[in-house]
């Protein structure tokens, strides 16, 4: 992605996650942005002059409403059934933590959201996954932001803190078609789908 601006201020919500960490550290070195403000549960291993971390408890936004302000918000909020436990616990975490973010960015006069969601994303699919993310990218749809990039990956791979068998399963065999293709194979590679920017 070109960024045209400088002197910016990026928000980073699920900074510490696999997609997050990575974009935390992307955006430290970018020299677009002079400040890189996280949000997160508990405090990153991770020190920079340009870094500013805010611990917080994502039930309770009110209590950090007024931190929400930058330039463009990074939304990598993301968790697994497995792992949340139950529908409810996925829900608050993959929606509803995503929601109330870009709701506060807007709000605060954030001009960008770029949210990760995922491959296969339909508020209308059988799947709760998919049914999740899909009302998720519907929903930030409507909150009218001057730039609505939201990127759908498949498969993530990476080093994780925590295990996820699945994932590292449909990597190895992804990476097994990869090589038998040379790289070429379109159900391996990320898709993303994007909102461009409105021109002032």
């Amino acid at each position: 992605m070109e960024i045209a601006k400088d002197n910016k201020t990026a928000l980073v919500f699920g900074a510490t996650g696999l997609i997050g960490s990575h974009v935390v550290n992307f955006l430290l070195l970018h020299p677009a942005y002079t400040k890189v403000v996280v949000f997160v549960r508990r405090p990153m291993e991770v020190e920079h002059e340009k870094l500013v971390q805010h611990v917080v408890n994502f039930d309770k936004p009110e209590t950090f409403h007024q931190l929400v302000k930058g330039d463009d918000l990074f939304c990598c909020l993301g968790t697994t059934m497995a792992k949340a436990g139950s529908k409810e616990a996925f829900y608050k975490v993959d929606f509803t933590y995503a929601f109330e973010a870009a709701q506060l960015a807007k709000r605060n006069g954030v001009g960008q959201y770029l949210l990760v969601s995922s491959v296969g994303a339909d508020p209308n699919s059988r799947f709760f996954y998919s049914k999740v993310k899909g009302e998720l990218e519907v929903m930030v749809k409507t909150l009218g932001f001057w730039g609505l990039h939201i990127f759908q990956p498949s498969v993530l791979l990476g080093e994780r803190n925590e295990n996820r068998f699945g994932e590292q399963l449909a990597g190895k065999i992804g990476s097994i078609f990869d090589r038998l293709t040379r790289g070429c194979s379109p159900s391996t590679a990320p898709s993303r789908r994007m909102w461009w920017p409105r021109q002032w």
